[in-house]
């Protein structure tokens, strides 16, 4: 799939409750992302360059320098100016007097032959005698598309003052509501469920709310452009041959940590029984249980240099036992465990039996998905310390895929051991009665206040950037939530069986019946919120809805 480039502009302005985001709804028709509150932006097209002639305030040279590329930084800029003009309104540009546009301009006449395609923006510009002051623009972030989208994007986000006489509107056709919100109020009308928002937009969200004026945050964009996003392939190990990495892919990040010269010496495949060095006195060793839910096995983490704190030892299998023991030399003195199902802390109770190891962890739940032979010397609540040769590990009490549920952040290293709160490559099992939809987006909310550089999860390779990865989840868990939500005021009074079948329709019906759990566990969160009630097994909404 060709990934696109493309341009997004932040506008801003300020307000006697302080600054102010647009945002534009998608329409609910749209192939990517239908009815997400989005900045207004679009794709760059092969048009741009000729804007350059009638841009002013920074060359491009300097602009791509800025943006870590080696030519073309402008064209993003001209795109972003032509996109906001036509997907909301208003052009950033100026007349022969130097002065900003006003409303009652004859350009905005021209704004539909923009959007037609039957006029260019430097078309326009010439028509008009118009300059666009590329220097108001700041530099804010780049975003390239995860794969899995059914469009791709290598975005660059933008950001600038509104001028003060254009009014907003969106156009109709891709954009069909648009609001000004401070970016505070964006995030809470996100996290109720209210808008749809994505992943960069969040974490633009985020840097915009630190600022009380548009003066401090345009002072903060221009003095610190954003570090480049990892967009080379890397040379890594696959089956015994060297082959190149694309950004992306699940072993990417972990290889570029590990081999940061690019040598070619990790391997981009998880070997059970292999040891890997992924952090400081941190090695992985991934047990021999490779399965639909356990992805290529069940991690374990061995921490320490001379005596050692297993973490997660896993299920209750004799070759992965004997590992362990031979990695550590037997010298174990505790154990850690995120929780109790299968395959996360069976083994405990032959480590403690050969070793005498110190056992943490919560107890079991009731369920037969759970590992009643658990039994924890030490039950760590959120905050508590447990020192290991490697650092200190703070528990975190995360529950949601499992109510007993804990996360391991070793602060030194800023390396949270996820468990299956967070896993690669698949979003977790929420299963009720022990799943619980609401609190696993607490618990992901929660994580976001931590310090954390990097992810070791139960299930796959190291993972960087997590905020991007948390809030991936979240905005996944809610845009299924949304659509629930659509169903059942379609269908209501609905069965879980009925609604199951219609909002999971992009699942196949294999499968349905693994989707009504989480069609379940999402119906038990808007019933907590407020949004969604029942008689028995008939679901509808409630007035606030």
């Amino acid at each position: 799939m060709d990934i696109r480039p493309a341009a997004t502009l932040v506008l801003t302005k300020d307000t006697d409750e302080g600054p102010k985001i647009l945002l534009l709804q998608r329409t609910w028709d749209a192939v990517f992302m239908p009815g997400y509150f989005v900045f207004p932006g679009g794709s760059v097209d092969d048009q741009e360059n000729n804007g350059r002639a009638h841009a002013i305030g920074r060359a491009d040279t300097e602009i791509s320098q800025t943006m870590a590329m080696d030519e073309g930084g402008a064209d993003y800029m001209l795109a972003a100016v032509r996109e906001c003009f036509e997907e909301a309104g208003i052009l950033l540009a100026v007349d022969e007097k130097g002065a900003a546009l006003t409303q009652d301009h004859p350009i905005h006449s021209d704004r539909e032959a923009l959007f037609k395609g039957e006029l260019t923006l430097a078309e326009l510009c010439h028509r008009y005698n118009l300059t666009i002051p590329l220097d108001r623009l700041g530099y804010l972030g780049h975003w390239v598309t995860p794969p899995g989208p059914p469009r791709r994007f290598d975005t660059r986000f933008f950001i600038a003052v509104a001028p003060e006489g254009q009014r907003a509107s969106h156009d109709g056709n891709e954009t069909i509501d648009h609001v000004w919100l401070s970016p505070a109020e964006a995030l809470e009308d996100h996290r109720s469920g209210r808008r749809l928002l994505g992943l960069p937009t969040i974490g633009t969200l985020r840097i915009l709310a630190e600022f009380g004026t548009t003066e401090a945050l345009m002072r903060y964009v221009h003095a610190n452009p954003p570090e480049p996003y990892p967009n080379k392939p890397w040379p890594v190990v696959k089956k015994d041959r060297t082959t190149m990495l694309e950004p992306g892919a699940p072993a990417y990040d972990e290889a570029v940590k590990l081999d940061p010269e690019g040598a070619g010496s990790t391997h981009a495949d998880i070997v059970p029984g292999k040891p890997v060095e992924v952090a400081a006195g941190v090695i992985r060793l991934t047990a021999p249980n490779p399965g639909m839910m356990t992805g290529p096995g069940t991690n374990t983490y061995v921490l320490g240099h001379k005596r050692f704190t297993v973490l997660d030892p896993g299920p209750d299998d004799a070759t992965h036992i004997e590992r362990i023991l031979e990695l550590t030399g037997g010298a174990i003195d505790q154990v850690v465990v995120t929780h109790t199902h299968q395959d996360h802390s069976p083994a405990t109770v032959a480590l403690k039996a050969r070793t005498g190891c110190r056992v943490y962890g919560q107890p079991a739940p009731e369920g037969p998905a759970q590992d009643q032979t658990f039994s924890p010397d030490v039950e760590p609540v959120n905050g508590d310390l447990i020192v290991t040769e490697a650092g200190t590990l703070k528990a975190l009490y995360t529950p949601g895929h499992a109510s007993n549920h804990l996360c391991y952040l070793l602060l030194e290293q800023e390396l949270l051991f996820s468990g299956d709160h967070i896993m690669q490559g698949s979003t977790v099992v929420i299963n009720p009665p022990d799943g619980d939809m609401k609190a696993y987006l607490e618990s992901l909310y929660d994580l976001l206040a931590e310090s954390v550089r990097y992810i070791a999860p139960a299930h796959g390779f190291l993972m960087a950037r997590p905020e991007s990865v948390i809030d991936y989840l979240i905005t996944h868990r809610l845009a299924r939530e949304h659509k629930v939500v659509r169903v059942l005021k379609s269908l209501a009074p609905a069965s879980l069986k009925d609604l199951t079948a219609k909002a999971y329709d992009d699942v196949p019906a294999a499968i349905h019946g693994v989707a009504a759990r989480s069609a379940l566990a999402h119906l038990l969160k808007l019933e907590a919120d407020g949004r969604a009630a029942r008689e028995g097994d008939i679901w509808r909404t409630t007035p606030d809805i």
